[in-house]
């Protein structure tokens, strides 16, 4: 019953933010409850709705920590460790998962308590917010709540829904809330199609893009806080999914111009840039405000404002001795570490893999973090941009040609971290498979390969004791959850 008013009335905003989500920017609210009616009688207020919605979406459910899981033990890159069915052993098995179980109750009912928050956000704003702060600060919180939105409605889609490949988005979606639900009893919505769930969230990110603010007035904020760029660089990621390869270079080049590397953005806003060493991002000594991290969620060690326990991307992933990680998912050796186009001194495969001697296995160690587990969460960086764009000049090389910029930029993605090694490619497909590869190692433990494996319809490789899972196949995508099934009378299970 929790999982039920969370998802469908979304607390409204009678209970606001009790925690920071940076000490930089959202300081400790000293209200605890405030009436509905006036939610928005001050900017402090407003802003506060705005702190919600980021919390909502770090939360331990969603981008805090589990969705970036998903996103890899699906794949074929991990080994279960534990067979813990709390810490996603069903998800790694690609067992027909049931509507009732956790895995798929709790982040479609984070994802959508969140998309109700960002509603009544949106909501409240017409009503009375954009009155008492002003247009252009509100189009700027509104550019926020609408980016939140089209994240959120993204990646349940990833999980939920057919991808669009799969009929050209005409496969049954989302159900498409788009008011904010204050009581029981509104929840009957039919599901739109995959299309039309994706017309919305372009909607969104063209808004957010026109509204957010160029850059805020520290590197902190550029990174936790969406800027006009954020929306720039998720466009480009949506494309990808939708196969419109054409946008995604449009979009692209918006944020990678030049014709040959070093790419920089200088659209005027922030200058997002590759840093030289993968390890200023990821490692023992992290830092997480650089212009590469273009959306990070922060972590402090105040209650409630981390992803709380076993939801941790640290505690899955790394294996360090006896202090860091609990070893819930080792790399799979017939996995990414088998390919011999990684080489073995790559900075990636050096300093990011953790080997444990005693028991021969390797761990990815972006997360080095100890309990409890501050690393901030990826959602994306700028490396994700270029290969984006390099797949997209790729597949739409005219003559079906290897396209120069293309190959300029997966190499800069290669060579930051492996300078000895130049990726070649004498046609168009091998450059593909080129930059196809070099995502799987860019962003191994930040969830991006379920979302590549579903794109392009494949087959969800074997590994381990887990046979192969193709796209016709039942727990191909996940079913629809109980709850939502159990309140919406109009809602259809997968």
């Amino acid at each position: 019953m929790k999982n039920i008013v969370k998802q469908i009335i979304g607390l409204g905003f009678s209970v606001l933010l009790l925690v920071s989500c940076k000490k930089e920017y959202l300081t400790p609210v000293p209200q605890t409850a405030i009436a509905d009616l006036t939610a928005f009688d001050s900017p402090e207020r407003v802003l506060n709705q705005v702190r919600s919605i980021y919390q909502a979406l770090k939360n331990g459910n969603f981008y805090g920590g589990r969705y970036q899981v998903y996103g890899d033990i699906r794949a074929d890159d991990f080994i279960n460790e534990t067979t813990n069915g709390v810490t996603g052993f069903d998800v790694w098995n690609l067992n027909p998962l049931g509507t009732s179980q956790n895995s798929v109750k709790n982040l479609w009912s984070q994802a959508y308590y969140t998309i109700n928050l960002c509603n009544l956000f949106i909501d409240g704003m017409a009503v009375k917010g954009t009155s008492v702060v002003g247009t252009t600060l509100s189009n700027n919180y509104l550019g926020e709540a609408r980016l939140v939105r089209a994240l959120s409605y993204y990646s349940l889609l990833q999980y939920y829904a057919r991808p669009y490949a799969d009929g050209n988005g005409s496969k049954p979606g989302l159900p498409l809330r788009l008011t904010g639900i204050k009581g029981s009893g509104f929840s009957d919505l039919a599901r739109s199609t995959v299309a039309q769930v994706y017309t919305q969230i372009l909607a969104d990110l063209d808004f957010a893009e026109a509204n957010l603010p160029a850059t805020y007035t520290s590197n902190e904020l550029n990174t936790t806080r969406a800027h006009r760029n954020t929306a720039i660089a998720l466009k480009t990621r949506v494309y990808l999914s939708m196969q419109n390869y054409g946008a995604v270079v449009t979009e692209g080049n918006k944020l990678a111009n030049q014709a040959t590397a070093p790419f920089k953005a200088t659209n005027g806003g922030v200058q997002d840039s590759l840093q030289p060493n993968i390890t200023t991002i990821f490692g023992a000594a992290p830092v997480y405000n650089t212009t590469e991290s273009i959306f990070s969620l922060p972590m402090t060690s105040t209650a409630g404002d981390n992803p709380g326990t076993q939801n941790q991307l640290g505690f899955y992933f790394v294996r360090n001795g006896s202090s860091l990680g609990a070893a819930e998912y080792s790399m799979n050796p017939s996995g990414i570490l088998a390919n011999t186009n990684w080489s073995a001194t790559d900075a990636r495969r050096v300093s990011l893999v953790y080997l444990n001697a005693s028991t021969g296995k390797r761990f990815v160690s972006k997360y080095q973090n100890p309990s409890p587990y501050l690393d901030y969460a990826p959602v994306i960086r700028y490396s994700e941009v270029l290969l984006n764009l390099a797949e997209g000049l790729a597949r739409t090389a005219a003559g079906g040609g290897v396209d120069a910029k293309a190959l300029a930029l997966v190499n800069a993605v290669r060579k930051r971290s492996d300078p000895a090694t130049t990726i070649t490619a004498a046609t168009q497909q091998q450059l593909i498979d080129a930059i196809l590869l070099e995502r799987r190692i860019e962003f191994l433990g930040e969830g991006l390969r379920n979302n590549d494996i579903m794109r392009l319809l494949q087959t969800i490789p074997a590994k381990g004791s887990v046979p192969a899972k193709t796209p016709s196949e039942t727990g191909y995508i996940w079913p629809i959850s109980a709850d939502e099934l159990s309140l919406n009378r109009l809602m259809t299970d997968n």
